[in-house]
């Protein structure tokens, strides 16, 4: 007896072949790519003035300074969560774009979209729309095919060595870095990271393209629950389109099954028949359609952005009014303003307006000046010859400001107990002075010694505070004198 062979699991890719399309929706993509373009290669160069001594560039990552600029905000490693806190801002905002308008940032500023949509743009250029494209990849190798195929991987490793580029720029000066990359000058790890987003970029958008969207992004599997039927998505109003037919035929709806709509998209997938994962929401297909409607002379919007509450209320007024224009106007008439605010979407807002104030008050009200302790843990004291004891403590001072400042150290939780700090100065009291330097931390090693005659627990917790020239208790840090048990 025969085994049965099981089908295959797997499928060749196959390549999809947008064609260019004009209207609306694409003059709007044009415009959104234009400007996330221009700001992703020239916001590196943009220069903001901090003083002497302090990097000019307007929006820099630091990380030999470990700092984060971004105009006349200065972010330390400490103050991480404010970068937590806008990666949740992002989070959260995406949530309520995508629950007010569906998958808008995948069809519009995803920059895997931006950079595929760039790409294509270079192919088009050079090989010619979808149909001209096809029959050259049908052709056998010949001097022409060669010769474009050259010319637009050539532009398309242009255009991916700009990228890599531009994001060598944001960490580093933009005019200095571009110099050392043109001549030679730069290290290794730029090298290697610019040929990383290069190799990225060229890859991603050249290549792999809809799979991206399809299988590697997480976004698609769960982006659906954050939708209901008042989320404005792209649909096909199949109550005006089926049944499909050919133009000349007779008794079938406005869809002419030309596949102009299919043609267009970018993940290669058929909006006819409805809501689908690599659907990205680009709106292509509206144009696309629209521009079949103008010529057959049918009216335009049998596939646009619509909510599926409108599409549900559309299906059910035209199924009580025969094919014509009573039917069309009926169907339109039932069709309602999508509510904005419902319950996730307040929600969402709610979220967002508690998160942005945290951070805003954070950012307002947080120190310039802090200090840290940290004591010796070999030896964790020292008994000196006249039977004091000595605890050893390393204390950093913070100075996020741009002026050089000294501070009076008192310590606190212990009286009779001395401190020294080595290399201080003292004040008129005695107290160690501690100077900081400007937009840095300065490191002090610092002793406390216990008298021969104090006696102190084994244990006892005390506290470091900086004092102004006005006596202000400006910063201040706990730690705990140890010593030998009584």
């Amino acid at each position: 007896m025969n085994a049965v062979t099981p089908p295959s699991l797997y499928a060749a890719h196959a390549k999809v072949q947008p064609r260019a399309v004009t209207g609306r929706v694409r003059s709007v993509k044009w415009a959104v790519l234009i400007v996330l373009l221009g700001l992703y290669y020239v916001a590196p160069w943009l220069r903001w003035d901090r003083g002497p001594g302090v990097p000019d560039q307007a929006i820099l990552v630091d990380v030999a300074h470990a700092r984060l600029f971004f105009f006349w905000i200065e972010l330390w490693p400490q103050e991480v969560y404010f970068l937590t806190g806008a990666l949740v801002l992002g989070a959260i905002g995406l949530f309520a774009v995508t629950s007010l308008f569906g998958r808008v940032w995948c069809g519009f500023t995803c920059p895997q979209t931006v950079w595929t949509d760039l790409f294509m743009w270079v192919e088009r250029r050079i090989e010619g729309d979808r149909n001209a494209r096809i029959k050259l990849d049908a052709e056998p190798w010949s001097p022409r095919k060669r010769r474009l195929k050259f010319y637009k991987h050539a532009a398309w490793i242009g255009v991916a060595m700009a990228t890599g580029g531009a994001w060598i720029m944001y960490f580093n000066d933009a005019p200095t870095i571009a110099w050392q990359m043109l001549t030679g000058q730069a290290g290794l790890t730029v090298y290697f990271f610019f040929g990383l987003f290069t190799l990225t970029t060229y890859t991603l958008a050249g290549f792999a393209r809809e799979q991206v969207c399809i299988y590697m992004c997480p976004w698609p599997r769960f982006q659906g629950a954050m939708l209901d039927d008042q989320s404005l998505v792209v649909t096909y109003r199949d109550w005006r389109g089926e049944p499909r037919g050919k133009l000349k035929e007779e008794g079938h709806g406005d869809c002419v099954d030309c596949g102009a709509c299919v043609h267009v998209c970018p993940t290669g997938i058929d909006i006819r028949e409805g809501q689908q994962l690599p659907c990205i929401g680009c709106g292509l297909c509206v144009d696309a359609c629209n521009e079949v409607m103008r010529k057959v002379d049918r009216p335009q919007g049998l596939i646009g952005f619509e909510t599926l509450g409108n599409l549900a209320a559309s299906q059910a007024a035209a199924a009580v009014h025969a094919p014509g224009p009573a039917r069309l106007a009926a169907s339109m008439a039932a069709r309602r303003f999508p509510r904005l605010l419902r319950p996730r979407v307040l929600v969402y807002g709610a979220v967002l307006s508690v998160v942005m104030a945290v951070m805003a008050g954070a950012f307002m009200f947080r120190d310039t000046l802090s200090v840290s302790v940290l004591r010796d843990r070999a030896p964790l004291f020292v008994q000196l010859s006249d039977g004091g004891v000595r605890n050893a403590f390393t204390i950093k001072i913070v100075n996020k400001t741009r002026e050089v400042a000294s501070y009076a150290l008192v310590l606190e939780g212990a009286p009779g107990v001395g401190i020294l700090a080595q290399g201080a100065e003292a004040d008129a009291q005695g107290r160690p002075l501690l100077t900081t330097r400007a937009d840095g931390i300065t490191e002090w090693r610092v002793l406390a010694t216990v008298p021969a005659g104090l006696r102190l627990p084994a244990n006892q917790a005390i506290s470091f505070h900086l004092h102004d020239a006005g006596g202000h208790d400006v910063a201040h840090a706990r730690s705990v004198l140890l010593g030998p048990r009584p």
